[in-house]
């Protein structure tokens, strides 16, 4: 969640009552901290700041910062230690290992993937879903992620160790690493490095692991990055072609007897110059005893323009995709919801539609209330025979749709008045229904979209919008569109009195581009929308 900046919204300093409460869910949280520990990481006289923000996707997050360091972090009211933490404290959090090249893809917002996993001798932590842990390197034990279990240890090894095992919340080098002195990590290597390496030595990774690498995390990557990926790599590996012959012929001599040595998982001999090939190309590379930079060149170009030939854009779709605003997040095109109005027979009415075998509560159309309404005019006889367009009263329609006043003096409506006052005794609600899911119906009249404009302090103007969930809308999603169209800051507060709306805040008089957007872009219609003539009217320069 800090693959991005955050938006820091208030800061204050932590007072003594707060840290004695914080020592205490601490504890709780971490019961592998002793008493003098909590004391280091939260003393009683040093600064501790407490920092409130939103992350990239609107997610509430609490930050704890001492010394200019940030110790924990708080998302959804459970505490998660920082890797500043963690370096002093290895062993706080259950540890699942992967390999160096995997850190890159976590930083980027990867989760770990378990096919990604090294399973020690000693078996794989015991942890349970939902449960903190962290993620270590190959031969050293200080972590580098801090993230939440996705499944248990025993859902682990049912699922063959394949799936999502860990979902990453924080990484080093992130923006929450970024926020500290920015110090890298420790070397720390475990017990079980230092048994398979004599004197320090790293244990070497095999070929068939650099492959299995990129199978380590869950990424999704246009056709175009892929063949930019692929270009960018070729380069890379010729550059280093150009870097190796640079080099005297005998540092070259001791590189071929070193090359001779290392072999490919298919039994191929392969020297470090071409050793992507077996990334790029799928089949059984052939075997080099000695390899040219024209050769290399020859080689990458045309494994490269293999793959170019064979790349196919996908098929189009029935629906036609909507180009999407700068910022925003996603792929999927959104489609505004079909708004229907619906009337709902009440315990009053219920008689007028016995004959229909609809019963209290049951939601009609408009025209399907005319349909059932004439129907039984004509079923009881009751159109005047002398002017058509009158009705005559019977007692049923008496007690549904008269008044008490109007028993003794109406005896018959027209067409239009019957129809007006019966839709006027029945219940309105509405009916959306939203692209691939089941119609929702509810009572009432659906709530519009409200904007509207407020002052805060210093007489700075605030553009406030409200019920964007009711038609689909992801406030953090338009307020991201939003902050990019008018580079303005913009903040996510929770509806007072509303569960699960969310009131989106972006800092001056936004109407206009709260307009286009929903409008133009979102094509939701006008009568929906609470608000826009309170847009500034732009008037001659005098």
């Amino acid at each position: 969640i800090f693959k991005t900046s955050v938006r820091v919204y208030f800061i204050y300093f932590c007072v003594v009552a707060f840290r004695r409460k914080l020592k205490a869910d601490l504890s709780a949280a971490f019961p592998l901290l002793s008493a003098d520990e909590l004391s280091e990481l939260v003393p009683n006289k040093e600064e501790l700041n407490v920092l409130k923000s939103y992350a990239h996707k609107g997610d509430a997050v609490t930050v704890y910062v001492l010394h200019k360091n940030p110790v924990f972090f708080e998302v959804d009211k459970k505490l998660f230690p920082t890797v500043y933490v963690l370096w002093r404290y290895p062993a706080l959090l259950p540890a699942f290992k992967t390999w160096p090249p995997v850190l890159q893809k976590l930083t980027g917002g990867a989760d770990l993937m378990l096919p990604g996993v090294v399973v020690p001798s000693c078996g794989l932590p015991d942890v349970k879903q939902g449960d903190s842990c962290a993620v270590t390197l190959v031969n050293n034990r200080a972590p580098v992620a801090v993230g939440t279990a996705a499944v248990s240890t025993e859902q682990m090894h049912c699922l063959g160790m394949k799936g999502r095992g860990v979902c990453i919340l924080h990484t080093y080098m992130d923006y929450l690493w970024a926020f500290g002195d920015k110090s890298g990590p420790p070397s720390l290597p475990d017990a079980e490095s230092e048994a398979h390496g004599e004197n320090g030595e790293e244990c070497e990774i095999s070929d068939k692991e650099e492959e299995e690498v990129d199978k380590c995390v869950e990424e999704q990557h246009s056709p175009e990055e892929t063949v930019t990926d692929q270009a960018q790599s070729c380069f890379e590996e010729l550059s280093l072609v150009e870097q190796d012959e640079e080099k005297g012929e005998k540092n070259n001599e001791e590189e071929e007897e070193t090359q001779d040595e290392q072999k490919t998982p298919q039994g191929t001999r392969c020297t470090t110059k071409v050793k992507f090939f077996i990334g790029i190309e799928t089949c059984n590379p052939p075997t080099f005893s000695k390899v040219s930079s024209v050769f290399v060149l020859c080689i990458t170009v045309a494994l490269f323009f293999c793959r170019l030939r064979s790349f196919s854009f996908p098929e189009d779709t029935d629906v036609e995709s909507t180009p999407l605003p700068d910022g925003e997040e996603g792929e999927i095109p959104y489609h505004p919801p079909e708004i229907t109005t619906l009337y709902s027979v009440s315990a009053r009415l219920e008689p007028l539609f016995l004959n229909a075998n609809k019963r209290k509560g049951a939601t009609l159309h408009p025209a399907e209330v005319r349909s059932i309404v004439t129907e039984y005019v004509k079923d009881n006889e009751l159109v005047d025979e002398n002017n058509k367009n009158y009705v005559t009263i019977n007692p049923t329609l008496c007690d549904c749709l008269l008044e008490k006043s109007e028993y003794q003096e109406v005896v018959s409506l027209k067409w239009d008045d019957l129809f007006s006052r019966t839709l006027g005794r029945m219940q309105e609600c509405y009916q959306a229904v939203f692209p691939g899911q089941p119609p929702i119906v509810k009572k009432g009249h659906i709530e519009p979209i409200d904007i509207t404009v407020a002052s805060r302090g210093s007489n700075k103007k605030v553009t406030l919008m409200k019920n964007l969930e009711v038609y689909g809308l992801d406030p953090a999603v338009v307020a991201s569109v939003l902050q990019h169209r008018v580079q303005a800051s913009s903040v996510l507060q929770p509806v007072p009195g509303a569960k699960d709306r969310v009131l989106v805040q972006i800092q001056g008089n936004q109407i206009q581009q709260v307009g286009k957007l929903l409008l133009d872009h979102y094509q939701i219609p006008r009568k929906y929308i609470q608000g826009l003539e309170k847009a500034p009217k732009g008037g001659k320069k005098k």
